[in-house]
């Protein structure tokens, strides 16, 4: 997306009272999540060993900030890019029992991104993921799932408007689920993009399931790896995925707002599935792949939760860069400065 100037943007909050809710959002909002979903806190590495198939792929064409380390005789490691992977291997050591699970704060650097409103260098998220079952890795659970999550979000926003009276909320009671498939099917004429952004605005806030496989079309609505969310078993409503992406309407920026991608995590079946898909079977040799398939690793549900974001929304800023403190360019900073947009 290109940078947003809202017009007549007027900000809710000073800087320095800016930081005093950013604070309370984000103390309140990892506690409200812990208990819904009944998650643990744990430390998060912010690199990981080089070849091991621990970092997330993304889309699987990004590339991670990486360097040498001198004490390991040059080994490589590289910055994380989330913890999609390295979760479900905590949840092992632990041994976690199934309906429980954990969360952290993970930190990224992402030099790949185009830098907007929403997206920076610096990416700051609660990474979580919960033990299940078998009977469990179906559309219901992780509806189920989603709204729980969507609840402490709502928590949150009524605690900032009783907090600065002034900040009203914006978001509807429920979250409304769609099938990529389905937009697809409503829209064939637009942009993936274009179909989010025209459903967030109908219903204000959305869980898009399906986000990987190949729609009617041939194309995914987006790009997913291969080797953490499950985007290929066929769900209850006979569309492919077990996974998606949750999106709100931004009335400030009037466009869609992503907050969270989250899904049930590929079992052993769908991982081998997924990497012929993808082309990339070798894969399977690398360590977190061979620990799931020797079935060492247990049945996962899992996601990510953007911090920054959150308090950009939540809010009503126009910018990430009034939350976050990272870099722009020197044509973005004067826009947003001549727009009453301050970047810390």
């Amino acid at each position: 997306m290109a940078l947003i100037i809202p017009r007549k943007y007027k900000r809710k909050l000073l800087p320095e009272t800016t930081e005093v809710a950013i604070k309370k959002i984000k103390d309140d909002f990892q506690t409200l999540l812990a208990e819904r979903l009944r998650l643990r806190r744990v430390t998060a590495p912010l690199f990981v060993l080089s070849g091991t198939g621990i970092n997330d792929d993304l889309n699987g064409i990004e590339h991670a900030v990486a360097f040498n380390i001198d004490a390991m005789d040059g080994r490589r490691a590289e910055v994380v890019h989330s913890l999609a992977k390295w979760k479900r291997m905590k949840l092992a050591a632990y041994d976690i029992a199934p309906g429980f699970g954990l969360y952290t704060d993970m930190n990224a650097i992402r030099t790949f991104e185009d830098l907007d409103n929403l997206h920076s260098l610096y990416v700051d998220q609660w990474d979580w993921e919960k033990t299940i079952t078998e009977s469990d890795r179906n559309l219901d659970y992780l509806k189920d799932t989603v709204r729980k999550i969507y609840s402490v979000v709502k928590e949150i926003e009524d605690r900032i408007f009783h907090e600065f009276p002034h900040i009203t909320p914006v978001l509807p009671d429920d979250v409304t689920f769609v099938h990529s498939e389905e937009l697809l099917q409503r829209w064939p004429d637009i942009t993936p993009r274009e179909r989010e952004t025209r459903i967030a605005r109908e219903h204000g806030a959305v869980f898009i399931i399906g986000i990987g496989a190949p729609l009617s079309d041939g194309k995914p609505h987006d790009g997913r790896a291969p080797d953490y969310d499950d985007w290929i078993t066929e769900n209850e409503d006979g569309f492919r995925g077990l996974n998606g992406d949750l999106i709100f309407w931004n009335p400030v920026l009037e466009d869609s707002f992503e907050l969270s991608s989250m899904g049930i995590r590929v079992s052993p079946e769908s991982l081998l599935q997924q990497l012929e898909a993808r082309g990339c079977s070798q894969r399977s040799s690398l360590t977190f792949h061979k620990a799931l398939l020797s079935g060492e690793l247990p049945l996962s549900i899992g996601g990510g939760i953007g911090q920054s974001r959150l308090c950009m929304f939540l809010l009503q800023k126009a910018h990430i860069g009034e939350v976050q403190a990272s870099i722009w360019p020197e044509s973005q900073i004067e826009k947003c400065r001549e727009a009453g947009i301050d970047l810390l």
